[in-house]
């Protein structure tokens, strides 16, 4: 039986699942209702991306502080705190009367889904070990992965049935029961508050440097640079941010001080690689995401409630072929995650060519196909990597691991979503027809499409890392509890 006969440990498990599925939710769900949300609003293209992007970009600055703050002072505190304030700015942004409001009420949120998910990762790491932890975090990120699947088709149904005005609004608000739900089970299912940590300092500093580095990172593809020379400027600026946080964080640890990034995870190739797939990975599909949503409708004319037919294909085959995967898995172990990167390249250039090519009737089929395809690669590769990166994390930095793997991840979707949508619409606003919208499409898919082979050549280079015997080694979750009684979690040093 799952996670064993422990009643308390399941309860404390569906809690963390219901926080993970109802803040991806909310942000997927958006995604399909941007160009209604846009005409009612007003917005710009650069509203919309603060308003897309902000969120993820909170989110995963959030994540650390937070995780260290449930250090200190206990995880459920905070666990309710964020759910609270993440319902109360949905709301706030689904009422909103201009974009400046809805921007600030996402960011907000977004913070607080941060909170919240580093409280998750916390939690997990404390209730569960060994065999459990495997696959607690498996199903977490899975149910996260199938929620992200599902919002578009919900907003889809949201928006063509509620009208474009106020269809937009009932889909930020989607996610409002599901927190309701989320705040009464943690209030009565998650641990008491306990310390796990009796003397650990924030690094304010490396934070605020990471914090800025993003932002520098993030505003020309969402106000492209009126000449050269303020490009250069900006790069000049992200590279002294980034020399500067490496740094600080050397003098940190020199001091006897814990940096931002632990050196133990610094050190670590594995882990290293496999963080930066996750990056690539998560980036590029909440980037396609949203373009495919803006050109059928924008581009192509079509519904919402067709839009959100093209789409569901994608979630039906995330859930689907992330209950298979682990079967995958024992079969040929890492390389599951492989094989979902190289589908996921085939869909991304399938996707392309069908916009460049097919007839518009037959266009909203092939596209449907390519995310039929495009969720299979998801479900194949996300939990298996996520699960592969946390193993690799080494014993003493197991917690803040799993923060920085989020926080990569959301930084990664921010900057992605801003790049992706800036040459969507860049290159749409050519003549009138559908040519531009489709060659824009094109393009932006040939994008995504290069972010998943680079992160297919990162994983191969992991695979060529040190590595554990066998796939039962690599994967906790496939080892029995029999295999675990007889396994030594110590490194060498300590034995």
């Amino acid at each position: 039986m799952l996670l064993g006969e422990d009643r308390a440990a399941r309860r404390v498990l569906l809690v963390c699942m219901a926080a993970g599925a109802t803040t991806l939710l909310d942000q997927a769900v958006l995604n399909i209702a941007v160009p209604s949300m846009r005409h009612s609003l007003g917005a710009g293209a650069a509203d919309v991306q603060w308003i897309v992007a902000g969120y993820s970009l909170a989110f995963g600055l959030a994540l650390v502080p937070g995780g260290s703050l449930g250090d200190l002072h206990g995880r459920k505190r905070f666990f309710l705190a964020g759910v609270a304030v993440f319902l109360l700015a949905g709301v706030t942004a689904a009422t909103g009367g201009g974009p400046g409001t809805v921007i600030a009420a996402r960011l907000v949120q977004g913070a607080a889904a941060g909170l919240v998910n580093s409280q998750v990762i916390g939690t997990i790491q404390d209730v569960f070990h060994g065999v459990d932890r495997g696959r607690a975090l498996g199903l977490y990120a899975v149910t996260g992965g199938v929620a992200a699947a599902l919002g578009p088709p919900l907003g889809g149904v949201l928006v063509a049935g509620l009208g474009p005005e106020t269809g937009w609004r009932y889909c930020l608000l989607l996610s409002a029961p599901c927190a309701v739900l989320t705040l009464f089970l943690a209030a009565r299912w998650l641990p008491p508050p306990r310390r796990t940590a009796r003397n650990s300092r924030l690094d304010v500093l490396g934070l605020a440097l990471a914090c800025g580095c993003t932002l520098t990172l993030m505003v020309p593809f969402i106000r492209t640079p009126d000449s050269g020379g303020a490009a250069l400027l900006w790069a000049a600026a992200v590279a002294a941010l980034a020399c500067a946080f490496t740094v600080h964080q050397r003098l940190r640890l020199r001091g006897g001080r814990v940096p931002l990034v632990h050196p133990a995870l610094a050190s670590s190739r594995p882990y290293m690689l496999g963080t930066a797939v996750a990056m690539a990975q998560f980036g590029s599909s909440i980037a396609a995401s949203l373009v495919l949503t803006v050109f059928l409708q924008d581009g192509l004319g079509l519904s919402a409630l067709l839009t959100a037919a093209v789409s569901l294909p994608s979630a039906i085959a995330m859930g689907v072929s992330s209950a298979l995967a682990w079967r995958l898995v024992r079969r040929i172990g890492p390389r599951t995650v492989n094989a979902g990167l190289t589908l996921g390249v085939c869909a991304a250039v399938g996707g392309a060519v069908a916009a460049l090519l097919a007839p518009s009737g037959a266009l909203p089929i092939l596209l449907a196909v390519t995310q039929l395809l495009s969720g299979a690669a998801g479900g194949l590769s996300v939990s298996p990597n996520q699960t592969q990166v946390l193993q690799h994390a080494p014993a003493e930095a197991a917690g803040v691991g799993g923060g920085i793997l989020q926080m990569a991840q959301r930084i990664a979707a921010a900057v992605c979503v801003s790049a992706v949508t800036a040459v969507y619409l860049h290159s749409a606003s050519g003549p009138t027809g559908d040519s531009a919208p489709r060659a824009a499409y094109a393009l932006a898919s040939c994008v995504c499409a290069g972010l998943l082979a680079a992160a297919l050549v990162l994983s191969r280079l992991r695979g060529a890392a040190p590595a554990p015997r066998s796939p039962r080694a690599e994967f906790p979750s496939l080892r029995s509890p029999r295999d675990d009684r007889h396994h030594d979690d110590r490194s060498p040093q300590e034995r």
